[in-house]
């Protein structure tokens, strides 16, 4: 009778870690004051993660748009590239603070899990905002859900649009016809 309590237990920690070990937090937002557009994700790939750096998933298309949109060179260090954005009146966050996900994929994210970030304060830091811009379905779906109920009476002058991922998995278009609704969308806000 001992010896199973003590598996049972060992099997409980083991589930614990490896819970843990899934649960991940994303980064603080690039922005400034004046930012006018927030473009949101969901959670930032293992990739990015790794990396430090939002979208920072070698295949990931947003960089490449970003930096195609505003005629700069692909080779841009990632300080430039955000300061770029922050110039640009753009802001760039993630609709989740934490969740639990195996993978990267935006499917496995464990909803049940979920924190979003404190888009009250965010909004109340960022005046000037007047679009936000959601980078994939999900994103959309997980802020329509548990963030717009809290914000729309407060910040009913915001603007919505859903872009295309930019994330590799998201395969239902090329990097081309990504590239031609995010610009038809980002610049004619932002310039």
């Amino acid at each position: 009778m001992h010896y199973l309590k003590f598996i049972d237990r060992v099997g409980f920690i083991f589930l614990l870690f490896r819970q843990n070990l899934n649960s991940i937090t994303g980064f603080p937002p690039i922005a400034d004051k004046s930012a006018e557009i927030l473009i949101l994700g969901s959670m930032p790939s293992d990739a990015s993660l790794v990396k430090q750096q939002y979208y920072g998933h070698q295949r990931n298309a947003f960089w490449p748009i970003m930096l195609t949109i505003f005629n700069k060179p692909m080779d841009m260090s990632y300080k430039q590239r955000q300061q770029l954005l922050i110039n640009k009146n753009i802001a760039v966050w993630d609709v989740l603070q934490s969740c639990t996900r195996e993978g990267s994929l935006d499917a496995a994210i464990k909803m049940e899990s979920i924190k979003v970030n404190d888009f009250q304060l965010f909004f109340n830091q960022h005046p000037e905002l007047k679009t936000v811009c959601f980078n994939g379905s999900k994103a959309e779906t997980i802020y329509k859900k548990h963030v717009l109920p809290t914000v729309k009476n407060n910040f009913s002058h915001l603007q919505y649009s859903k872009l295309p991922s930019t994330s590799p998995a998201y395969a239902a278009m090329s990097s081309q016809q990504k590239y031609v609704i995010w610009s038809n969308t980002v610049p004619s806000r932002s310039i």
